[in-house]
């Protein structure tokens, strides 16, 4: 039973019985329940109601499963509107052609099937089909709008229950002390050796603590910012492990002034890289980053060297206090079906990949 289930809903065979049940509660209204059954299986007419179920149907998912997410979605109202009306004019005007299809399938003369001349087209257009597609164009858009709205108040009451303990968690995470008084050393040595370069090396630790602080705390903030800070925690750590290591570093500087983020989605996967970076003496070590945007979708990837066949194996996922689990399920809290991540572990090398839609306008969602 479960298998049926399963199936039923997987392959959204439970539509066909809505579908069905609507064009039969349509056609109730211009006649009676139980004539209406009558035309629907023992008449000439059955041609005609599959044109309805099957062409609306195809035009209410074409309106779902692509314009609005292509169009609704993003805020582009105009070409939605204007792509929606025209999908409800093409949908009422082929199902006309299936009282054409009925008449001819039947051998019967379409004026004594329909009471009308076959060419007064427009009549069974303006009170036919145009407004059954159109209410199901809209009955079927009010019950996805209401379902995203269901499933957005139980994200955020899931967000609103997590968001303590996973605050606590990134809280205690966000400094890692081994960082900090590598760092505050290195830069002490530095000032003996360099002063200018101390200087500056100490303006970009001061930066790195007031985002840690200060900035952070925002629900979104631009991802000009989060770069920015993640180029001073590279250029740091560059100087704490003294260049033990080849950086290849290659970001973007164009296409993302207008786009947001929410702050620290980035730093785990960064300082994963620096912690478990191979420091063997016999081959090279390395650390790869590539950061660049296309339109609204930002590509994130990050490749380090590894100990083949570390003892710690199972630490190597470990992301900034957090755990692979907690970086994946903030991804999963905070973009929905807009971002795919992959982790490619190996024995020499250890690789992740995300692609991420972002947006240009603050999103009103808890920070964790």
């Amino acid at each position: 039973m479960t298998k049926l289930y399963h199936w039923l809903y997987k392959y959204k065979i439970y539509h066909l019985p809505f579908w069905c049940i609507y064009h039969y509660l349509w056609w109730s209204l211009s006649s009676n329940p139980f004539e209406a059954v009558y035309n629907i299986f023992y008449s000439p007419y059955t041609i005609k109601f599959l044109f309805y179920v099957v062409l609306q149907a195809v035009g209410v998912y074409f309106n779902l499963y692509f314009l609005i997410p292509r169009f609704l979605e993003k805020g582009r109202y105009i070409p939605y509107v204007t792509s929606v009306a025209a999908t409800i004019f093409v949908t009422a005007t082929l199902i006309i052609g299936g009282y054409y299809v009925t008449a001819w399938w039947n051998q019967l003369p379409f004026e004594e099937l329909f009471d009308r001349p076959a060419w007064d087209f427009m009549f069974f257009f303006k009170f036919n089909s145009l407004p059954s597609t159109a209410a199901s164009m809209t009955l079927a858009m009010s019950i996805k709008l209401t379902k995203n709205w269901i499933e957005s108040k139980q994200r955020a009451q899931i967000l609103e229950k997590e968001k303590l303990e996973t605050e606590l968690k990134f809280l205690k995470g966000q400094f890692n002390p081994h960082f900090l008084f590598n760092t505050i050393n290195s830069i002490f040595v530095l000032i003996h050796k360099n002063p200018d370069r101390a200087s500056e090396s100490l303006a970009k630790f001061s930066n790195l603590m007031r985002y840690q602080l200060y900035d952070c705390n925002a629900q979104q903030i631009p991802l000009q910012q989060e770069l920015s800070y993640l180029e001073n925690f590279i250029e740091l750590e560059e100087l704490r492990q003294e260049a033990t290591f080849d950086l290849d570093v290659q970001i973007d500087e164009d296409g993302y002034s207008q786009l947001m983020i929410a702050p620290f989605l980035l730093m785990p996967f960064v300082e994963n890289a620096f912690k478990h970076v191979s420091q063997s003496q016999e081959r090279k070590n390395w650390i790869k980053i590539r950061v660049r945007t296309q339109d609204s979708e930002l590509f994130f990837s990050i490749k380090n060297s590894v100990t083949a066949f570390p003892k710690n194996h199972k630490e190597i996922v470990t992301y900034g206090g957090l755990g692979l689990k907690n970086v994946q399920r903030r991804l999963a809290l905070l973009y929905p079906d807009q971002y795919q991540l992959i982790i490619d572990q190996r024995a020499t090398f250890f690789e992740v990949t995300l692609r991420l839609t972002l947006t240009s306008e603050k999103v009103s969602v808890p920070i964790l």
